[in-house]
Order: structure tokens, then sequence, then C-alpha cells
């Protein structure tokens, strides 16, 4: 695929969103732009919320960790389930009953803008170089059609584009698996019984409380994480849970998007695993990145370059800009 077909695909993409954009926001009141109008299913909340919180950082760089880290991070996603229980049944109560919000400005755009810039990054590196495009335009543009799509609906349009943009970053691992595991002749039960994944099966961390990613350690710094992030800040609070229809739902969405998250984070992990032994089958470097190597770059180096075929690069490119635009776009009615 051609950067001109690469810039084509992010045109239909952006299509899509404006034209969701058009069905949300032809309600433009107040209650609709912050609120959905109180209106929102909360298993579709759930499921948007999900894309919400793994943004590109999760896409991109989880998968790249596994090298060193093996799968001890998910010992800090079980943290981060057991916070949003914590989230749901003792902060959700206080957000509902006081209607609202406390500034958070300096923590939404700081948060927003690594996001954006951790994936404009990829997208820079294997597109936007090709065109001689700096790096400074392409995030100008990328803010500016985020305006675009979210400037009439709101957090109304963003329910619905976060729903989507999940789909796509869970499609792109989903169908990465599936096309690495048929390169390298195994079913999915084969991978997980093979002696490769053995090599990367570091669970939990228990033997040393000195040692940094001690599992009591991961697990309340994790937790910890999630009550600031997600309880604190407004983030979800202001701008998801609060379009529910009530408290209830809105617990409801928390409790399952919980469990989900955790399942997710799962795959992605199991991704990486198989990058890495992918990679080393066939010869592939980690790409450098000022000389240095990146195992960031890792994932896109191999959906994109590495011969595995159309249907996941396009997907990988969708779940790329999901994964860029999931966290940014809901920057602007937050604010």
């Amino acid at each position: 695929m051609t950067a001109f077909q690469i810039l084509f695909l992010i045109a239909a993409y952006f299509l899509v969103l404006l034209f969701i954009s058009y069905l949300t926001g032809k309600n433009d009141s107040n209650t609709d732009f912050f609120k959905a109008g109180r209106q929102s299913p909360w298993y579709l909340v759930a499921f948007g919320m999900v894309g919400a919180s793994l943004s590109g950082v999760t896409f991109i760089s989880v998968p790249g960790w596994v090298e060193v880290s093996q799968l001890t991070y998910m010992q800090v996603v079980l943290g981060y389930l057991v916070g949003y229980w914590v989230v749901a049944l003792v902060l959700l109560p206080i957000y509902y009953r006081l209607n609202g919000a406390f500034f958070f400005f300096v923590s939404r755009i700081l948060g927003a803008a690594f996001r954006l810039f951790l994936v404009a990054i990829v997208l820079q590196q294997f597109v936007f170089d090709e065109f001689d495009i700096p790096f400074e335009i392409t995030v100008v543009i990328s803010i500016l059609l985020i305006w675009i799509y979210t400037n009439k609906g709101g957090i109304k349009t963003i329910v619905w584009t976060d729903t989507l943009q999940t789909a796509f970053m869970i499609l792109a691992v989903i169908l990465s698996i599936v096309f690495i595991n048929r390169e390298l002749n195994w079913t999915m039960g084969e991978f997980l019984a093979s002696e490769e994944l053995k090599n990367y099966n570091t669970f939990l961390v228990t033997e040393s409380f000195l040692a940094r990613n001690h599992f009591l350690k991961s697990f309340i710094g994790g937790l910890f994480v999630t009550i600031c992030v997600a309880g604190l800040v407004l983030d979800m609070m202001l701008q998801k849970n609060l379009t529910c229809k009530n408290l209830k739902d809105a617990q409801k969405n928390m409790i399952s998007f919980s469990f989900v998250l955790v399942a997710v984070t799962f795959l992605f992990m199991l991704l990486g695993v198989l990058l890495f032994i992918y990679a080393e089958q066939n010869n592939i470097s980690v790409p450098l990145m000022d000389g240095t190597p990146k195992t960031d770059l890792l994932f896109p180096e191999i959906a994109l370059n590495s011969g595995l075929g159309l249907t996941l690069y396009i997907t990988f490119k969708l779940g790329l800009i999901a994964a860029a635009y999931s966290n940014a776009d809901r920057a602007q009615p937050s604010l």
C-alpha cells in the first residue's frame, strides 16, 4: 500500500467520523453536547471506554514491553480492575449527586497530548515522511480534524465514535494474532502450548519485595493510578458515565468495562510475545529511532513491512488512527 493509499484510508475514516458527527449533532443543545442528554446505553459507553482507556500507549507500546517485562504488566492491570470497582461504587455516586466537575485542564491537556504525540510519531515515520511533511504540520492537521468532528455533537458524538474506534483497535489486535500464528504455522492452541511462549511466561513477581515490579507494588500502583486517573480528573466521569441514564447504569458500565479491559490488555500482551517470536524467526530487527532500538515500533514494522497481507495492513492503520484520536477527541468537550 502506497502512502497515497494510506492517506485515502485516513480520509475515508474521517469521513465516517464526520457522518457520525452529523447524525449525533442534529440537536445541538448544551445538554446533548456535554452529557448526551443522559440517554447513552451503558453497554455502548462501556465498549467505547475500552478504546479510550487503551489509547496509543497500549496499542503500540504494550506489545513492545513484552521483551523486557514479559507478562508482569498484568499485575498492574489487575490493580486497574479493582480500582475501577472503587470508582464505580465509591466515586460515581458522589459525581452523580454533585452533577459535575472541578478543573483539570493541566492533566487533561498533558494526557491527551502525550497519547497523540506517541501515535503521531508512527504516522510520521511510516507515512508522512514520504511526503516531506514536517511533524508539526502532521500534528496540527490531526488536531484540526478532531475539532471538526467533535465541535458539533460534543460528547454525544464521541460516545459513538469511541465505539467505532474501539472496534478497530481490537480487530487489529485479533487479526494480527491470527495472521502471525498462520505465518508461524500455529493454531491459537498450539501457540499457547508452545515452548516459545514459555520463555515469556513470567506473570507474578513475588520472590523479593525489593524488586521494582513486585506483585504487591504493581497491584497497589495500578489501583491508585486508576482511582486518580479515572476517578479524580473527571475524564471518564464527566464525559462518559454522566451520559448514562442513571447511576445504576453508570455503575454497570464501569464494572463490565473493567473486566473487558483486563481481557483486551492480555490480548495485547500475547500479541507482543508473537511479535518477538516472529521477529526472531524471520530476522526482523527492532526499528531504530535516532540510532536507538525502539520496541514501540516493532508492531508497526511487522504489520506494515513484513508481508502479512493487505487486510492486516489496513486494519492496523485503522487501529493506529483510532488509537491516536480516541483519547485526543475527548479533550474538547471535557475542557
